[in-house]
C-alpha cells in the first residue's frame, strides 16, 4: 500500500523519541514534525537522518483508514497504547 498523497497523519499523531533534524529531542505526539513540508511530504524521506522508526513504519489500510481524520484517530490510539508505562 502507498501513502495517501498529502496525508501526513503519521508525522503528526505519533511521538518519536529519537532526534530528528530540527527536533533534537524527538517529537511529542500531536505535534507536526519539523520535516513535514507544507504539502505534507517528508522532507528527509530516503535520507540517512530520517529516524529509524519512520523508515520502519509502513502504511496499512487499518492505520490509514479512508481519510486523514480516520488515520489521526487510529494513530493517536496506537501512540497511547504503545507508550511505556
Amino acid at each position: 500500500m502507498d501513502c495517501r498523497i498529502g496525508c501526513g497523519a503519521c508525522c503528526i499523531a505519533l511521538s518519536i523519541s529519537s532526534p530528528i533534524p530540527g527536533m533534537p529531542n524527538g517529537k511529542p505526539a500531536g505535534v507536526r514534525c519539523a520535516q513535514l513540508t507544507g504539502d505534507n511530504h517528508c522532507g528527509i524521506f530516503g535520507k540517512p537522518e530520517r529516524p529509524h522508526v519512520c523508515v520502519r513504519l509502513r502504511p496499512v489500510p487499518e492505520m490509514c483508514g479512508s481519510s486523514f481524520e480516520e488515520a489521526m484517530a487510529y494513530l493517536e490510539w496506537l501512540d497511547r497504547e504503545t507508550r511505556p508505562a
